[in-house]
């Protein structure tokens, strides 16, 4: 029988967590910011159901996993709080990581967006924008 109260519960431990991601940990409010603009980009340019798949498991995956390198940073820190060259190596694997899913949702986003808004800008004629006035 599942405890629905434990699962209850459970949801409010998560939720805390969320929270504290995004109210304390400065490069999880850039991604926030980041996928608020691509969010906004994808409702003008209005993407497919399949398009709105890719962009938002893409953020979840960058918003993932920076909470994974954020909860290996606090517990590298709570084990060890001095300089330690073992720490310093893990917490540059773990930042690295998030980097490269940040370059690949980068790329999905160039991909995605990038091929919508040149069609936009085919359609509306606008396939040269001059650099001066001549």
């Amino acid at each position: 029988m599942i405890n629905v109260r434990k699962v209850w519960r459970s949801f409010g431990f998560a939720g805390q967590g969320i929270i504290a991601l995004f109210r304390y940990e400065n490069n999880a409010k850039v991604h926030l910011l980041i996928a608020i603009v691509v969010i906004l980009a994808g409702i003008w340019l209005e993407l497919s159901p399949t398009e709105w798949a890719v962009i938002l498991t893409q953020i979840g995956l960058v918003w993932a996993a920076e909470a994974f390198n954020t909860a290996i940073e606090k517990l590298c820190d709570f084990v060890s709080p001095g300089i330690h060259p073992q720490i310093k190596a893990i917490k540059d694997l773990s930042s690295g990581a998030v980097f490269i899913l940040a370059i690949a949702a980068v790329l999905v986003g160039f991909f995605i967006l990038g091929g919508k808004l040149l069609t936009l800008l085919q359609i509306t004629g606008i396939t040269h924008i001059p650099l001066t006035n001549a």
